[in-house]
């Protein structure tokens, strides 16, 4: 009974998910009434080798947004398929498309869906456990450049000191709720995914910040602090409109105390 249950709950997502991606990730992760039974562990979207570049690179008329490149940046993990039916140039190009939008997505690349489960279950995206995982893609990441769905891309930053909670609450709400932060044109900035590891003062360990659309949590990770080690807080964003050092310097104006920043 409970596997049928399951069965019939992945097709009612798999028939959603295209539109409402972000919607139905969020009632889950959100929702602790429903969490108890049903855990989030992470979003995976596939992207067709042979044609997922046309959808990822299709034009959308001013306001809307590129659906393809919108279930691309709200993952955690992408499944390239049909590897077999595109050459090492084409892939390549897929590839450099997908991590243009998401920098932090793990790809695995296969032929007839064929992956070892293992790589898929599991991935804790969600939850305290991915901030040791996190920590070190964020350490290694770069800014992306967007050439895709006019705009979506992926910042990084990272900035020293320890955070107030409530001042770190103020600059979230600010950018995820408000949206009074512009980039130097004047649009709006339009996050689609927030990751990061923070220090919050009076907190030991490092703190896990995830946000998908205007819904975000802040947990304690496992990961402590070392004596010696500097206080660092890491950000990641993916949205559209994104300037890295607009955001870095509203962070820096909003969270951290003058004499903390070197």
């Amino acid at each position: 009974e409970r596997s049928f249950k399951y069965r019939i709950l992945v097709s009612v997502l798999q028939l959603n998910l295209l539109y409402f991606l972000g919607a139905v990730a969020s009632v889950f992760w959100v929702d602790s009434e429903l969490g108890s039974d049903i855990y989030l562990d992470g979003i995976v979207s596939v992207v067709d080798a042979k044609h997922g570049l046309q959808h990822l690179t299709e034009e959308k008329p001013e306001g809307l947004v590129n659906e393809a490149s919108r279930q691309v940046a709200l993952a955690d993990l992408i499944i390239i398929n049909k590897t077999d039916l595109v050459s090492g140039e084409e892939l390549n190009k897929v590839r450099t498309s997908v991590r243009s939008i998401n920098g932090l997505v793990k790809i695995l690349e296969t032929q007839r869906s064929r992956v070892d489960l293992s790589n898929v279950l599991d991935l804790h995206a969600f939850d305290s456990l991915s901030g040791i995982s996190l920590q070190k893609k964020i350490e290694n990441m770069k800014t992306t450049h967007a050439h895709l769905d006019k705009g979506i891309m992926t910042v990084t930053f990272e900035v020293l000191g320890n955070i107030k909670e409530e001042n770190l609450n103020l600059f979230i709400q600010n950018l995820l709720w408000e949206k009074n932060v512009k980039d130097k044109t004047g649009r709006t900035m339009d996050v689609i995914r927030l990751k990061g590891l923070v220090s919050i003062q009076g907190k030991s360990h490092q703190v896990i910040v995830q946000g998908v659309h205007e819904l975000y949590d802040l947990e304690e990770t496992a990961v402590a602090w070392k004596e010696d080690e500097k206080r660092t807080n890491r950000l990641v964003l993916i949205g559209r409109n994104l300037d890295k050092e607009i955001i870095k310097e509203v962070f820096i104006e909003t969270v951290t105390e003058k004499h903390e920043i070197s």
